[in-house]
């Protein structure tokens, strides 16, 4: 097998740059295709061939100018996120030409980074390698945390999830009948979609948040009210979800899709007040402050997979070139389940040299 090498010896390689920030919704004219040369690995260091890349709500932010809990993406420079790729060249030790590894350089076909930022991945049988960048990778960790650790998730909870059919919904809705939650409630964008969450993936009940009021949808649902709610949404999910909650109910607040793309300022849930009388939990998570819970999240949800209790779901765009498109998609709720772009096959290079 072959690299993709220049004349100078040096790997060619294709990446993504973001090169405006968007105002609303991202267009491809933000982004710009472009090659690079890159060069040979130091010691310490590995040159992975990107295998799979993830496109995720998160980096909408990042878009921005200004800090968050990650720093912006710069303009005029490739983009970052979590990827899959096979080593090609290792200059460091325990890791080895043909090894899979997972790293925060997608958005382009090679990337020379340190070998202490790889983390190696192990097949699983019968799965697609790019289940690590969802069910078993930081996607699945996500529900896994916020709902267990976060939200303190109890047998016998009424859950509801918002974007459901999402990434992180699809698989929080899923560990919270399998953990004992005696009902569980999605809401997602389109028909196909609930039928999606009440057909393959066991939900008890599910509506389609254009069809009406999200409380009252909600009411009728879950006629009792809700115990814990899996915000990935906000807005005025997270106010109709605030009005179904009993005493002492929690909320894990992982994500406020509806608002990335604002223009403005986004008002919050007018209905906050409730809060105090019912006695709420409301608390936000990052899901890179709970890497250590990433094992047992692994072995359970894994076991899970293995035993066809738990099911993934995949929206899989092929091409480097497609990647923000995938990305603009995912934002406007195309996708079913995890969005993932697919860059090359193992073992398979091209020689532009």
């Amino acid at each position: 097998m072959s690299e993709n090498r220049s004349s100078t010896g040096r790997t060619v390689s294709r990446e993504v740059r973001l090169v405006s920030r968007p105002s609303g919704p991202p267009v491809p004219e933000n982004f710009e295709l472009a090659e690079t040369d890159l060069p040979a690995p130091a010691d310490g260091e590995i040159l992975v061939r990107n295998l799979f890349m993830s496109v995720d709500p998160y980096m909408r932010g990042r878009m921005n100018e200004g800090e968050s809990y990650v720093p912006p993406f710069r303009i005029g420079e490739p983009l970052d996120g979590g990827a899959l790729g096979e080593v090609v060249v290792s200059r460091a030790p325990g890791l080895s030409p043909g090894d899979v590894v997972y790293h925060g350089y997608g958005w382009r076909e090679y990337a020379v980074l340190d070998a202490a930022r790889a983390r190696p991945v192990g097949e699983t049988p019968g799965v697609p390698l790019s289940v690590h960048l969802g069910a078993l990778g930081a996607t699945g960790l996500t529900a896994y945390v916020g709902l267990l650790d976060i939200a303190g998730l109890k047998e016998g909870d009424v859950v509801f999830v918002s974007g459901a059919a999402g990434a992180v919904g699809s698989l929080a809705g899923q560990i919270a009948r399998l953990k004992g939650a005696s009902r569980v409630v999605g809401s997602a964008g389109s028909p196909e979609k609930i039928t999606h969450l009440l057909d393959d993936l066991g939900f008890d009940a599910a509506f389609d948040y254009h069809d009406g009021a999200i409380g009252e949808r909600l009411a009728r649902a879950a006629p009792d009210g809700i115990d814990l709610y899996f915000d990935n949404v906000g807005g005025d999910h997270l106010r109709a979800a605030i009005g179904a909650l009993r005493t002492y109910g929690r909320v894990a607040m992982c994500g406020a899709i509806s608002a990335y793309n604002a223009t403005g300022p986004v008002p919050g849930p007018d209905n906050l007040g409730l809060a105090v009388g019912k006695r709420l939990t409301l608390r936000g998570f990052i899901v890179s402050d709970h890497l250590d819970r990433m094992p047992d999240m692994v072995a359970e949800v894994g076991a899970w997979i293995r035993e066809g209790r738990l099911v993934f779901t995949e929206t899989v765009v092929n091409g480097l070139e497609n990647a923000p498109m995938a990305f603009i998609d995912m934002l406007g709720g195309a996708n079913t389940g995890k969005m993932v772009v697919r860059l090359g096959n193992r073992g398979t290079y091209r020689d532009r040299a």
